[in-house]
């Protein structure tokens, strides 16, 4: 029996976070090209909403090392308001606030080092930092894709029932567009996510 490495994570300051990013850009392309994603990844564009992304004050990278200290996950988060407008525009337009929402943006993890308890660390630290910084109210976005897609495979499992164990919920009615490249397509077509969210 193959025994898989431990796992340990950190809350990187702002000066790490800075030196995280091409690690960061490389996990999101290689984890995000699977389903449900499906992202075609650009470094271009990734050096573009990386360093927006560091820009925010609030600005929370978890990093996931493996027993060599190499980062093989990470997970972001961010005021929404600091996050692009494309999120932020149907809060306000469904009469909520954006100034009010810690946005947590992404987690990936490699394929090797998962069911380790990740998941859980990701969203306990992000929340946490939160918090810290005065919010009582946390949300993320999950993209809707057909059941029929064809690239969907036979064997995926949703990750509503782990969200909903952490105790998050889709916002009846509130959903946000977002563009990217998938996998074959040769621009970007837009999206429509499911925002999920928590009283922190």
């Amino acid at each position: 029996m193959s025994s898989r490495p431990d796992l340990s994570f950190s809350v990187l300051t702002a000066d790490e976070i800075e030196q995280a990013l091409a690690d960061l850009a490389r996990l999101r392309i290689a984890v995000f090209a699977d389903w449900p994603y499906l992202y075609d990844g650009d470094a271009d564009y990734e050096a573009r909403y990386l360093r927006k992304f560091a820009a925010s004050p609030g600005a929370v990278v978890v990093a996931a090392r493996d027993g060599n200290g190499g980062m093989v996950g990470a997970a972001t988060a961010a005021p929404l308001s600091d996050h692009a407008a494309e999120f932020a525009a149907p809060f306000a337009q469904n009469g909520l606030d954006p100034g009010d929402f810690f946005y947590l943006a992404e987690s990936v993890l490699l394929p090797a080092y998962r069911g380790q308890g990740a998941g859980r660390a990701f969203f306990a630290l992000r929340e946490a930092a939160g918090r810290a910084q005065g919010f009582e109210k946390a949300v993320f976005a999950s993209v809707i894709r057909p059941d029929d897609h064809p690239a969907r495979p036979a064997d995926y499992v949703a990750l509503n029932g782990f969200w909903q164990r952490l105790g998050y919920a889709p916002y009846p009615g509130l959903q946000v567009e977002f563009s990217w490249r998938d996998q074959g397509e040769t621009q970007e077509s837009v999206k429509p996510l499911q925002i999920w969210g928590r009283d922190l």
